[in-house]
């Protein structure tokens, strides 16, 4: 009895795994889930915890073995999808970034995306000039901290604060100044409005950045927006396509295709090439669920998509959530006592320290930040006066609004300087964030090998697999030791690999067709043998050419048959 009991307990141990899930205030939410549970079971049970009705605009964010970031998809298994080994870690993160946040009907709402662009203003994510930048952080000091105390705030208490990736003493003292004199008197809620506002205005908000590279080799960015699709180039955006004018998205292996039409009917083609295949399928996927969201009216009007156009060959993908005016419309309806907000206020944050007590210090030497920074701008050249991929023009409404340096930064008096580097690099926050040698080691390793590298995605990297078996065998040149065997035992594993594909193309297409000659053959003979009165049948056999073709071919291929199979059937009968 006491074995009975012993093995069952096992056995429900076995059906159940351990996952922890990081909020955007860098705490921890974790449960138990079962084997068969799928991604909306543990969603709805991070919206609970949060009282969180309107989730549609977030999802549950995850990295595989291989670094690659993926969306949980709500309608299939978790343990089918993470390809690592439970316990699994994850993150919330906004998925869908509201066209109007501060509109939201609920505060815990706008807290919430407040949460997401603060974290992306503080990787490189969102970029804007330096008047734009000192407005934003000081909406988020005083949301913070509450109003400027002489007793409490003793001078150059911004400094303490990390706002962006990089920024300078005068910016820092611009931030205290709107601080101290613009805002008092504003409570959290507002304060995080009004940041909410003046984010959505600039042209980098709800950006999330694909690595990718143009038809001639230069380093771009690709990302969906609440208003269409960006293509992030040297120092500008160099394509902008409305989602009412993007017509298909396509991928095949590493390379991505976006259809659109424009103003008189003019169609047009961008073609990019992502790091990886699965890259690729990720950077797909996401431009579906986007299109769909932003696009339609209703979410009935959701099709299955395939990367390619036969039928029989691609990934098929459909998005399966409501649509963002089904959401707002869904909003509208909710009626409760607003659900208490418990802000992260001055605890300290792993992946943003602009909530901390401590001061704008760096681990690493500033040598050694140099040479870093020399080794991951590597290769890298500003692409300000280089050509677009394709002969498409920028519909940016400025020439450039992408940050220059940071001594330009300082020197610059005319408020027209930015916070960030020549060309659109999210990847440059790992520079001046104070991070243990190894994980900026690997960083760079990362940047060389052109895969997506902010601190966010280095944390998320660690969430999804252990790091420090590479960070050993990596140095501050982003070269590890033993590159060349790993490197061509990948090759030969990528042909392989591409020859399979060939194979089962090639074996698709053949049992295609022999499908469809089957289905022509049992159509023959139905329309030949078969007495069945159907209009459809008996028209077809009144025509001239089927008469023809029955009395002229038919009948005599079926004698022919017949008499091959009397004459194989007197061989056996004989023997």
């Amino acid at each position: 009895m006491l074995s009975r009991f012993m093995s069952g307990s096992i056995r429900n141990l076995e059906r159940e795994y351990s996952c922890t899930v990081r909020l955007l205030d860098d705490t921890e939410y974790t449960c138990t889930i079962q084997r068969d549970a799928k991604g909306q079971y543990l969603f709805d049970l991070i919206c609970h915890h949060l009282n969180l009705l309107e989730k549609d605009y977030f999802g549950i964010r995850y990295v595989d073995p291989d670094k690659q970031r993926h969306w949980l998809e709500f309608t299939k298994s978790i343990t089918k999808q993470m390809k690592s080994q439970p316990p699994f870690t994850m993150c919330l993160r906004v998925k869908f970034y509201p066209p109007d946040p501060a509109a939201l009907k609920e505060e815990i709402t706008r807290y919430l995306v407040f949460l997401q662009i603060k974290r992306d203003l503080y990787h490189g994510r969102l970029l804007c000039k330096t008047s734009d930048a000192a407005q934003l952080a000081a909406y988020i000091l005083q949301a913070e901290i509450g109003d400027y105390d002489p007793g409490k705030h003793p001078e150059g208490y911004s400094s303490k604060f990390q706002f962006f990736p990089k920024h300078s003493e005068k910016l820092e003292r611009r931030i205290a100044e709107i601080h101290k004199t613009e805002l008092m008197g504003q409570t959290p809620e507002t304060s995080e409005r009004n940041f909410l506002q003046k984010a959505q205005m600039l042209e980098t908000y709800g950006v999330d950045p694909h690595p990718c590279k143009d038809v001639s080799g230069n380093p771009a960015f690709l990302a969906f927006t609440p208003f269409g699709f960006v293509v992030l180039q040297g120092n500008k955006r160099v394509h902008f396509l409305k989602w009412n004018e993007v017509t298909k998205l396509k991928f095949e292996a590493k390379t991505f295709h976006i259809y659109a039409n424009q103003k008189e009917d003019r169609k047009i083609i961008l073609t990019y090439f992502a790091p990886t295949p699965e890259a690729c399928k990720h950077l797909w996927k996401c431009g579906v669920e986007n299109q769909a969201f932003y696009k339609l009216e209703k979410s009935s009007q959701v099709r299955t998509v395939s990367s390619s156009n036969l039928f029989f060959k691609g990934s098929r993908f459909r998005y399966s959530g409501r649509v963002a005016k089904e959401v707002m419309e869904q909003s509208a309806k909710i009626k409760r006592e607003p659900p208490e907000i418990h802000r992260a206020g001055l605890v300290p944050s792993r992946s943003c320290p602009s909530i901390t007590h401590g001061p704008r210090l760096s681990s690493v030497p500033r040598t050694r930040r140099r040479a870093v920074h020399i080794s991951i701008m590597e290769g890298l050249e500003s692409l300000r006066d280089s050509a677009h991929s394709t002969p498409v023009r920028s519909v940016s409404h400025g020439d450039s609004f992408i940050p220059r340096s940071r001594s330009q930064a300082v020197d610059s008096g005319d408020g027209t300087a930015v916070i960030s580097d020549d060309a659109y690099s999210p990847l440059d926050s790992v520079l001046p964030t104070p991070v243990a040698e190894h994980s900026l080691e690997l960083a760079v390793s990362r940047q060389i090998n052109g895969a997506p590298c902010s601190i966010e995605e280095e944390k998320e990297s660690e969430a999804g697999t252990p790091l420090g078996e590479e960070s050993g065998d990596i140095g501050v040149d982003g070269r590890g030791a033993g590159t060349s065997p790993t490197a061509s035992g990948a090759a030969a594993l990528s042909e392989v690999e591409q020859v399979n594909k060939f194979v089962l193309s090639v074996l698709r297409l053949l049992l295609v067709t022999i499908g469809l000659l089957f289905v022509l053959l049992l159509l023959l003979i139905i329309l030949t043998e078969s007495n069945l009165d159907v209009a459809f049948l008996r028209d077809i056999r009144q025509t001239p050419e089927f008469e023809q073709f029955h009395y002229e071919y038919f009948c005599p291929l079926r004698r022919w048959f017949a008499c091959k199979l009397r004459w194989v059937g007197d061989l056996l009968i004989n023997k």
